[in-house]
């Protein structure tokens, strides 16, 4: 999980990557299509990044292929350092979607994929509360568009706290839309913010945990979490 994967496998391999950046610059042409460059630590791989989309520009051009220049170029916010250097980024994207299953992991020193650790992961830790709470108030007050993926957006017992955050955006499988969908239109935004605000009080994992589920029961009593 720390190797030659996502952003840093692309720029390794760049006429791989230029195909790629092609394909998605003909298709923009005919679909509602963004850009989104993974697992960013610095803003030097962003900037590379969109240097090469530039440059796969430059060849459609020049071969008379019809693309789309105005896309937009968001990142996936994944990494502790990006997510401290959240302010920067936001003045050179036009949106961030926040992994918060790779996000969890770096932050933690836990692979996810281990057994042997594996139950130390939990979307829970105040941690990772505190680095979603910093990273939305940013783009929020920078009107940088942000969203959240990733097991935690699914996940019922956290959905006050991510509304009451600030985040209005959340992507899901499809399966867990309805009661998502349901928990929102049962409750309320200051009630949200409530939430959120206390969640982010507490020291450790099992407390946030109690709390959210707690609170998460009194708008939807009927369903377990």
């Amino acid at each position: 999980m720390l190797g030659l994967r996502s952003i840093r496998y692309s720029l390794a391999n760049l006429a791989m990557f230029k195909v790629q950046l092609r394909a998605l610059l003909r298709a923009a042409v005919d679909g509602n299509v963004r850009i989104m460059f993974p697992l960013l630590m610095s803003l030097m791989e962003f900037r590379q990044a969109k240097m090469t989309l530039h440059d796969a520009m430059e060849d459609l051009e020049e071969q008379g292929i019809a693309y789309r220049r105005d896309l937009p170029i968001g990142m996936m916010l994944e990494t502790p350092a990006a997510a401290i250097q959240v302010e920067e980024f936001c003045r050179e994207v036009d949106f961030i979607s926040i992994g918060t299953n790779d996000l969890l992991q770096y932050l933690i020193a836990v692979d996810r994929g281990n057994e042997e650790v594996s139950r130390f992961y939990d979307h829970s830790h105040p941690a990772l509360l505190r680095v979603l709470r910093d990273v939305v108030e940013v783009c929020t007050r920078t009107d940088v568009d942000c969203c959240l993926c990733g097991e935690m957006a699914g996940k019922p017992l956290y959905t006050l706290f991510l509304l009451g955050i600030g985040l209005r955006s959340l992507s899901m499988a499809p399966a867990n839309i309805p009661e998502i969908k349901k928990l929102i239109r049962s409750t309320s935004l200051a009630d949200a913010e409530r939430v959120a605000a206390k969640a982010l009080s507490f020291e450790t994992e099992r407390q946030v945990s109690n709390y959210l589920r707690q609170e998460t029961r009194k708008v939807l009593p009927e369903d377990p979490f």
